[in-house]
């Protein structure tokens, strides 16, 4: 859209648009930051002890062993195998750890009441969630999302257009500089993070992090968190009001960044293809593939700062005893120390997989809404 149709729209047309924007998007991609919320708490000692299980050359009698070991895991004899590949057969229920065994590959299938043991990229995270838990349990926290979306993206587009006009105003700048661009928006992510995205994130890290079967009636009245409201109450109860901004730092780095870059991008290449075809606004595929495309360039930079910010939000202060994370540079220290590295960027490719076509929803979403609220002259 041309400067003058921002300059005169209503504010409210920021907050519905940006609300609708944010619900729509949320509800497709939630999944995606389940499994990498998952994928970043995962230590790194477990892929380490993965590893050596699967190159073992004594795998097979140590898969027999863990079999024996754990009762659950035992195959009743007569149980229907449905993947050879991906199994384990006890030849007899009396069979020895020295016996023969039918081991043809390095992880078990799921049986009933047995946990899954999965590969440890995206894919085989959620299918490990799928299968331990329940297919609705890729929508853990949502109702998090859905209380913190409306605000958040109504302040983030809101937020913006009120930076860029009150930036452009004590500048001089014109509405198109890209330096005013760039720090309307990095104005715009801050505010954000402070005003609604460090509690929603710390309530949904904490329901997404609980490891709870949603076919088990008995796992789901036991589990700790229920939903966002009675989340955030025993956070509050048990931790202190300042629990909810736990990783507030590292969460403004990244929603700043994400933002300075997500607009700048946007805005420029919008600019760039609306004097090319010499028209006033985009059309909706448009403002998906540039989206999509703007929202993957703030994730490479700052994907540490979203570890950080995870584990952060998902330890539990007990009194009387100093928490392992305590800030962000000591967080980024501890885990390059401990875990290498490349720790720093677990998660990037859900991450990615999650932002591309969420900011890509968000911003056809955005346009479209505001569009058809600015032409009916609804505000």
């Amino acid at each position: 859209m041309p400067p003058k149709e921002q300059k005169s729209k209503n504010p409210l047309q920021h907050l519905i648009a940006g609300g609708c924007a944010g619900l729509v998007e949320s509800s497709i991609c939630h999944p995606l930051d389940t499994v990498k919320t998952r994928l970043q708490l995962r230590r790194q000692s477990q892929t380490i002890d993965a590893i050596k299980a699967r190159s073992s050359l004594m795998e097979p009698a140590l898969r027999l062993k863990h079999s024996l070991a754990e009762p659950l895991a035992t195959i009743q004899r007569g149980a229907s195998l449905t993947e050879p590949s991906h199994k384990v057969v006890l030849e007899s229920p009396n069979t020895s750890i020295g016996a023969t065994t039918n081991a043809t590959s390095t992880r078990p299938i799921k049986y009933s009441g047995t946990a899954v043991t999965a590969s440890l990229g995206p894919i085989g995270t959620a299918k490990r969630i799928i299968n331990r838990e329940g297919f609705f349990a890729l929508y853990k926290g949502l109702g998090a999302v859905y209380c913190g979306i409306i605000p958040k993206m109504g302040i983030r587009f809101f937020s913006f257009e009120q930076y860029k006009l009150g930036l452009g105003t004590l500048t001089g700048a014109s509405q198109t500089n890209n330096y005013l661009i760039f720090s309307a928006g990095l104005a715009s992510g801050l505010t954000e993070a402070i005003l609604v995205v460090t509690p929603a994130e710390v309530c949904k890290i904490r329901m997404q992090g609980q490891y709870n079967s949603m076919m088990d009636p008995a796992q789901l009245r036991n589990r700790k968190y229920t939903n966002v409201f009675q989340t955030a109450y025993t956070i509050v109860r048990e931790e202190g009001v300042g629990a909810l901004y736990k990783g507030l730092v590292p969460t403004m780095l990244r929603q700043g960044c994400n933002q300075a870059v997500n607009f700048t991008a946007y805005q420029f290449i919008k600019r760039k293809v609306m004097d090319y075809q010499q028209t006033s606004e985009l059309q909706h595929w448009q403002s998906l593939l540039i989206g999509g495309f703007s929202g993957g360039m703030g994730p490479l930079a700052n994907n540490p700062l979203d570890v950080v910010k995870t584990r952060l939000q998902k330890q539990v202060i007990i009194p009387g005893k100093n928490p392992k994370y305590t800030g962000l540079i000591q967080a980024c220290s501890l885990i390059a120390k401990e875990e290498g590295i490349l720790a720093l960027w677990k998660g990037i490719t859900p991450r990615l997989l999650r932002i591309m076509p969420g900011q890509a929803i968000t911003f056809m979403t955005y346009e479209a809404v505001s569009s058809v609220l600015y032409r009916a002259k609804i505000l």
